[in-house]
């Protein structure tokens, strides 16, 4: 019984076709067929029960194919991380859509710099789809603003990071320096799309202060999104750090939460199984370096709060 062996058999077991089997394993069919027999005579069992021209996985098939999907996760790692090994080794860099617009291209660039012999290849998407590659060995680190659920991943803080509530010149609440959350509900928001770290951490905080939300506008491209804020007057919660230059250029006012329930972390994010390579551990010293952006100032800025008003503008500043 080989690697091979397991990795032809659960490609059966999950399309459950010997046919889609064989193109997914790039082989015959009587390969495919040839294969699991070999199995059933080494383990002495019925892997499969043939009815009607149909296959159907009997229960020593589905314990098998527990053992092999685990066995093959851990070869595939094994595979990477030995490969992570040869000079000019690569990095396979994951980042959420928010940091990826922010952070990714600056650290690319540091990683270039320090290392010329690396190759790195980057993923760019939402926080769930970055999770799920981590776990398939897809992807070696990753660097998310969302915090993610599965207990085989390590995350680490390593960047600091705050929400804001962004609106045009023109939108209603432009220039007001304290709202409450409630008076949100009157307004219509461009949101990120369902499985975004920023999506999610909004979407809590209104749903633990009773407040419901108008989208008028789902979008993962983050110029939509500011098109949506500058050019259709709706509102939206995005990281400060992609609104620098509308900031700068007061083209966009924004409202800091109060209570700090917007501020987070960017995450270095690992399976936990995987070796922590050179190029792992240079991209962690690399992005410590980056502070929480400093270019919001008083004049273009106001206050979000869930709770009784108790800000003034002489104060302002030691919220900044």
């Amino acid at each position: 019984m080989t690697i091979r062996h397991l990795r032809i058999f659960a490609a059966v077991a999950e399309t459950g076709k010997m046919s889609a089997a064989a193109e997914r394993c790039f082989i015959s069919q009587p390969t495919v067929s040839q294969t699991i027999h070999e199995l059933e005579e080494h383990y002495g069992v019925r892997l499969f029960d043939r009815l009607s021209k149909k296959l159907y996985i009997t229960e020593a098939g589905r314990q098998l194919l527990s053992y092999a999907q685990k066995v093959l996760s851990q070869y595939d790692l094994l595979e990477a991380n030995m490969k992570d090994c040869r000079p000019g080794s690569n990095l396979r860099l994951g980042a959420t859509i928010t940091v990826g617009a922010s952070l990714l291209s600056s650290i690319i660039n540091d990683l270039r710099t320090t290392l010329p012999s690396l190759h790195i290849y980057s993923c760019i998407c939402n926080t769930s789809l970055i999770e799920q590659k981590l776990l398939n060995s897809e992807l070696d680190v990753a660097l998310v603003e969302g915090m993610v659920n599965s207990p085989n991943l390590i995350a680490v803080p390593v960047v600091d990071d705050y929400l804001v509530l962004a609106v045009s010149k023109t939108h209603p609440l432009a220039h007001k320096k304290q709202i409450h959350v409630h008076d949100l509900s009157q307004y219509e928001f461009v949101m990120r799309e369902n499985g975004s770290g920023t999506r999610k951490l909004f979407q809590d905080y209104m749903e633990a202060h009773g407040t419901d939300l108008k989208i008028a506008m789902e979008a993962t491209c983050l110029d939509a999104i500011k098109n949506g804020i500058l050019y259709n007057d709706y509102a939206a919660v995005i990281s400060v750090r992609l609104l620098e230059n509308e900031i700068r250029n007061k083209q966009i006012y924004i409202f800091r939460n109060q209570e700090s329930d917007w501020n987070r972390k960017f995450y270095l994010v690992y399976h936990k199984d995987r070796f922590f390579s050179e190029p792992m551990q240079l991209l962690e010293s690399i992005v410590h370096v980056y502070k929480t952006p400093e270019f919001v100032d008083s004049e273009n800025a106001g206050y979000l709060t869930g709770c009784e008003f108790d800000i003034t503008e002489d104060n302002f500043d030691t919220y900044s």
